[in-house]
């Protein structure tokens, strides 16, 4: 009986076993078709990337000319890329008060892309002549290789008595703007550095391309009014005034340039006179 018992226990394991080697065997089946079908998506979507970057070159090419076009329009408004930076909530803190004298020789800014669009990039201001330096244009660009991206740009000739440490002050003198305690134009310099501060200025080029250049009308439009922040916005005067050639009250000083609703105190004042007069009359009675 132990004998029978030991055979029958002997062959549940080996049953046991051959059940498992099977299990085993189906899993591994199944991740060997799942792998292919993963690989067949990879091969479709490699070939959707393709041809994503097959349209993006061809609308490129579509778009460079309607490009052309903003930026002579652009070059008819005054300071409109000094404007459209410093009303960019990031990129208005990287202008110190000097640099905002530099932007304002700016003529155009181009960004623009390399053919096969996946190898890189290329940001370059364009300058009027102007007292800081001899260069018409500062140009970055960012190639991605295999080992990283190489990051080159255009090394500024300063004028004399210019440059970074001579041309760019630091010192802060009451305006309301906060300004960077570092030049903007050190965005140019030192470009094959890899540290933190090249990180950000990347970051920098990202916005510039990503956000800034598709539509800096969005920013221009959006200039920051100091003035409003800095002023009294618990005066009463400023709140009610009266709109020329209107008879309602209106709440936009600048608008009617009036300091009180004359036309509404002269009805409280009609009001009061009557009820002034039916006053009397009850006294009369």
């Amino acid at each position: 009986m132990v004998a029978d018992k030991g055979k029958k226990m002997k062959v549940a394991e080996k049953g046991e076993e051959e059940n498992a080697e099977q299990i085993d065997g189906e899993l591994v089946l199944s991740i060997e078709k799942l792998q292919e079908i993963q690989d067949e998506l990879e091969k479709i979507n490699e070939e959707a990337s393709e041809k994503v970057l097959e349209v993006e070159q061809k609308y490129n090419e579509i778009r460079k000319p309607v490009y052309d076009k903003r930026s002579d329009i652009i070059k008819s408004i005054p300071d409109f890329w000094l404007t459209a930076f410093l009303s960019h909530p990031a990129l208005g803190e990287l202008l110190t008060e000097e640099d905002q004298k530099i932007f304002k020789h700016i003529s155009s800014l181009e960004v623009e892309d390399f053919k096969d669009l996946k190898s890189g990039y290329s940001i370059t201001f364009n300058f009027n002549p102007n007292p800081y330096f001899e260069d018409t244009k500062l140009t970055k660009t960012f190639t991605f290789l295999d080992e990283g991206t190489k990051i080159t740009a255009t090394q500024i000739k300063w004028k004399e008595g210019m440059g970074l440490p001579n041309g760019v002050s630091h010192e802060k003198k009451g305006n309301k703007r906060q300004f960077a305690e570092e030049s903007f134009f050190t965005w140019f310099t030192d470009a094959q550095q890899k540290d933190d501060m090249d990180e950000i200025h990347d970051e920098v080029a990202e916005i510039i391309k990503e956000d800034l250049w598709p539509n800096p009308l969005t920013y221009f439009n959006n200039e920051a009014d100091e003035e409003d922040f800095d002023g009294d916005e618990g005066d009463e005067e400023e709140k009610f005034s009266c709109v020329e050639n209107d008879h309602q009250p209106c709440k936009n000083l600048r608008f009617c340039g009036e300091d009180i609703c004359s036309l509404g105190k002269d009805e409280d004042d009609s009001d009061d006179d009557d009820d002034q007069d039916d006053e009397d009359d009850d006294d009369d009675n």
